[in-house]
């Protein structure tokens, strides 16, 4: 074989270096068009639950396909059927539906074509309909016979037309599969960001949106600046750069005059229909059949976007008036506007004009300069993405090195802190918007404190204010000019100059960022008296900072393996504290709507009040539960060791058992007064309370292993402390299933405090799994 040109392997790395970077440009729309018999129905998305549908010509039959009562993602259409994928970001289980209907759309039939792994595409053409399977990427097809997957991964987006499907790879080629030869045998070559099908038809735009290449019954190259495509038959629209739309095809097609000036948000086609979101309403305005003239409304407010769980180019402002869970992300600008667009009419639809012998070296020349340096930070990118691979979880965070206290303030002077890291301004707009979203969505109540005020009650963020630290940040004591004790979270970020850390330091912006918002998000509209209280926050200077009322005894985790006096040297104290605990998660999974897990439940986040009422803090992990009818949530694993589910670290599956087994974690610390991860005393290695505490429960022997500093446990008081620990040991069983519910937790609970306090004997009590009920 002879050996390649080195400037071609230049080349193919820094084509995979800029494919690598660039976001993903799914085809999931809210919006489908579809046809059948002289009708053309129009679908789509109102909200994230509700379908609505029109057919044309106007007033033929309105809204003739159901609402499903499940969370849509997309939909998409072909003649005669229109298809919606089930909202598949937050379970590793999603199901593709088709309406079918015939005539003017009053005869509705159903099926369900899919029900597997999460879909991260799916399209439909004419008769056919296709999916990318998460995970492999893995192209898959339905309503097609005879049609064979083609052994084909690294697929990131695909498209559907008649008889044949085309897709990009995460390179950017373009491989096209089925039985419609003029394209897939005419399929281009080149890097390209984005593809979409027509009937007969495909085009692509280039890697930095300057060409449309068009191949099959319809051949054109078109220049410009192109953000998205939509085709149909014989005829293509595309959204410009600067958010306006330009069409063409046979019969001198083009946009109709009054649309000119509109900006759109994104558009679709099928046949001879096209239609677009407006940006300033998210009215739906559809154009290019006799029926629809130059224009017409079809709906007055249409879902912009699908709801995701992650957003690579900012999330929209109000994206919570039509999702019940993720957020609709902005578009993705392909060609970056900071140049000056002509209008419509005077763009030339011709092949760019050939250079100059002078400019093209020119270009060569600085296209080499740049090929080297885009290697090097290919490089560096591996390099990381190797560091990064080695982690074995994401996130989890250790309550720190066994033989060290957690942190405790060191008095100080106060003292200006360094200057923090400046986040990117992308990141900071977009992270405003949701802040702003979060406070207009039934978040009034939260105050927004002015980082002047917060400076003045803290000293600067002085040692002396400190009361302790956490991955978030640190948190500071305070009293504010109203009088109220508070305290106050700030998050911290690592200063480092060296381009080395930029890497860490970006994915310690997003935790911060994440938890910042998870803590509005859920604090802000969660009341409860065994949750702690989110007074507001701060969002100003690159600052993010929460204010919370303050607990003046401190954490659990503080009572039972620091302090030596502490009023929680009885046991019916404790288990009053456990059982106030209990209500706040229970309140969490069965009450909030939606449900919340919470995911990072450990003593150290049960805090005490004036009156020892414990609360539940720290939402920073907490996440949205699952639909009624999933069974988890799939996604990594985050916590703190020693309290984290085995089950979901092992298969990355989080249900509400897991708070469960996190709460079982609690009950055997408040009841050994040992640590989650302790030294074991023979050996000096580590060891999990767990291993070490339901041995001896199970054995009915648990008076061996209680907390030595508390008294012995009267008659009485060991039927009540016996009966907490059958709870703990089926709290932490290795199956989730098996473990008892929160709300079974509590009425267990309830039934020990009133024992210890009462007298009354209990043995075995039954919780859904080994306990035995109460004689």
């Amino acid at each position: 074989m002879a050996p390649q040109n080195p400037f071609s392997l230049l080349l193919l790395l820094v084509s995979l270096f800029y494919a690598s970077t660039l976001p993903l440009f799914l085809s999931l729309s809210t919006v489908a068009i579809s046809e059948t018999s002289n009708q053309t129905l129009i679908c789509a998305l109102a909200r994230q639950t509700y379908l609505n549908c029109t057919s044309f010509p106007l007033g033929t039959h309105q809204n003739p396909i159901p609402s499903p009562n499940v969370s849509l993602s997309a939909i998409t259409a072909g003649d005669g059927f229109v298809c919606f994928l089930r909202y598949p970001s937050l379970t590793s289980v999603t199901a593709v539906g088709c309406y079918r209907f015939s005539g003017n759309g009053s005869d509705l039939t159903y099926k369900r074509i899919y029900r597997g792994a999460m879909l991260n595409d799916f399209d439909a053409g004419n008769s056919h309909i296709c999916g990318l399977v998460g995970g492999s990427d893995h192209l898959v097809c339905w309503q097609w016979p005879g049609f064979n997957s083609p052994n084909v991964q690294n697929l990131s987006e695909i498209s559907v037309g008649k008889e044949f499907v085309c897709g990009l790879l995460e390179t950017g080629q373009i491989k096209c599969f089925g039985t419609n030869n003029n394209v897939v045998d005419k399929a281009p070559e080149g890097n390209y960001s984005l593809i979409v099908a027509g009937l007969q038809q495909a085009c692509a735009i280039s890697m930095d949106g300057t060409m449309v290449n068009c191949w099959g019954q319809m051949t054109r190259t078109l220049t410009g600046n192109f953000n998205s495509l939509a085709l149909g038959d014989n005829r293509g629209c595309a959204l410009q750069a600067n958010d306006t739309v330009f069409c063409w095809g046979e019969n001198n097609f083009v946009l109709p005059e009054n649309l000119r000036g509109v900006y759109f948000l994104s558009i679709t086609g099928k046949s001879r229909v096209f239609c677009g979101i407006i940006i300033s309403n998210y009215s739906l305005i559809c154009w290019g059949d006799e029926n629809l003239g130059s224009g017409s409304v079809v709906f007055q407010t249409v879902m912009p976007g699908p709801c995701q769980t992650h957003c690579q180019c900012g999330i929209l402002a109000d994206y919570g008036k039509f999702c019940n869970q993720g957020y609709i992300c902005q578009t993705c600008k392909r060609f970056r506007q900071h140049m000056l667009y002509p209008p419509a009419s005077a763009r030339a639809l011709q092949p760019p004009r050939p250079e100059s012998s002078s400019s093209s070296t020119k270009r060569i020349a600085y296209f080499i300069v740049g090929s080297v340096g885009s290697a090097s930070l290919l490089i560096v990118f591996c390099f990381f993405l190797y560091r990064i691979y080695k982690r074995k979880i994401s996130r989890v965070h250790d309550s720190g090195p066994l033989d060290r206290a957690e942190t405790t303030p060191e008095q100080g002077s106060a003292q200006i802190p360094p200057e923090k890291p400046t986040r990117g301004s992308t990141q900071n707009s977009r992270l405003q918007q949701r802040v702003s979203h979060l406070v207009s969505m039934g978040s009034s109540k939260l105050e927004v404190f002015i980082l002047e005020e917060l400076r003045q009650a803290t000293d600067n963020f002085s040692n002396s204010h400190k009361i302790g630290s956490g991955s978030y940040g640190s948190v500071y004591r305070a009293k504010l000019q109203d009088g109220r004790d508070v305290a106050i979270k700030r998050a911290e970020l690592t200063v480092s100059t060296s381009p080395l850390y930029a890497g860490i330091v970006k994915r310690q912006e997003d935790d911060q960022d994440h938890a910042f918002l998870s803590e509005l998000a859920h604090l802000s509209r969660l009341n409860h008296k065994h949750l702690v209280q989110l007074y507001g926050y701060c969002d100003e200077a690159n600052e993010r900072v929460l204010v919370y009322e303050f607990m003046v005894n401190g954490t659990l985790h503080d009572h039972l393996h620091k302090l030596q006096d502490s009023p929680l040297l009885s046991w019916a104290a404790r288990i009053k504290v456990a059982l106030d605990a209990a209500r706040g998660i229970e309140y969490l999974h069965s009450y909030a709507v939606p449900q919340i897990i919470h995911r990072d439940i450990k003593s150290s986040n049960i805090l005490l009040d004036t009156q020892w009422t414990a609360k539940v803090s720290d939402f920073g992990f907490s996440l949205m539960g699952p639909d009624d009818d999933e069974g988890h949530i799939s996604l990594r694993a985050a916590g703190t060791m020693g309290y984290m589910d085995p089950a979901y670290y092992k298969f990355q599956q989080l249900t509400t058992k897991s708070d469960v087994y996190s709460f079982g974690v609690v009950l055997i610390e408040l009841l050994s007064g040992r640590k989650a991860i302790h030294r074991n005393e023979e050996t000096g290695q580590p060891r999990n309370v767990v291993d070490y505490m339901v041995p001896y429960i199970v054995r009915d022997e648990i008076h061996r292993v209680l907390d030595p500093r508390l008294p012995p446990p009267t008659p009485f008081e060991i039927e009540a402390v016996a009966y907490v620990g059958y709870i703990a040991a089926d709290c932490v069983v290795p199956d989730g299933r098996d473990r008892p519910t929160m709300t079974e937790i509590v009425s267990s609970l309830e039934r020990a405090l009133t024992a210890c306090l009462a007298n009354p004997f209990l043995s075995r009590s039954s919780t859904g799994s080994s306990i035995r009920e109460v004689l």
